[in-house]
């Protein structure tokens, strides 16, 4: 089966981010085949035997500490799960690297929107599908004030990846 892992954070220190020929050694390390990645912000998408995604979580968070030194949370979904993410964009209309998606280890309720509507510009559009917040940043993520309110204490164990990012993934899995 395939699988996509997203890692939260490639920092490792001030200066210092992981390669990604270390995350796809660390993947066959581990045992899963065929690694490969997206760029070089912790997109991986390898083949394993059917497990469910909290177990790959669990596994890959703990070869990443060992490998590492540092905590980092991943995220996994099935190869066909992504793929009906990305089918799920309700901003296809929207600029490849100002739709952001960030994806939850657990489903958001609905009343996340609210909680983060205080956050946004009238021009920003929010959505939830499939338990993951998709946003369109109507301009650079960066320059809005609602990137900042995205943090793990407020929506739980999650991490974006912009629209570009989203199909290359799935283009990887076919």
């Amino acid at each position: 089966m395939i699988y996509v892992a997203l890692l939260h954070s490639i920092v490792l220190a001030p200066g210092r981010r992981v390669v990604m020929s270390d995350l796809r050694d660390l993947a066959v390390d581990i045992g899963y085949r065929n690694p490969r990645t997206l760029v070089s912000t912790g997109n991986l998408v390898f083949e394993a035997d059917v497990t469910q995604p909290g177990e790959t979580e669990t596994r890959l968070e703990a070869a990443f500490k060992a490998r590492f030194g540092k905590p980092v949370d991943i995220i996994v979904r099935r190869g066909t799960d992504w793929l009906g993410l990305a089918k799920s964009n309700p901003f296809p209309d929207g600029e490849g690297s100002q739709v952001i998606v960030r994806v939850m280890r657990k489903p958001l309720a609905p009343s996340a929107i609210e909680t983060l509507r205080p956050h946004a510009d009238a021009k920003q559009r929010l959505a939830i599908t499939g338990g993951d917040l998709w946003i369109d940043f109507a301009g650079k993520p960066s320059e809005w004030k609602l990137l900042s309110a995205l943090t793990t204490k407020r929506m739980g164990i999650g991490t974006l990846r912009n629209w570009n990012t989203v199909r290359g993934l799935a283009e990887m899995i076919g």
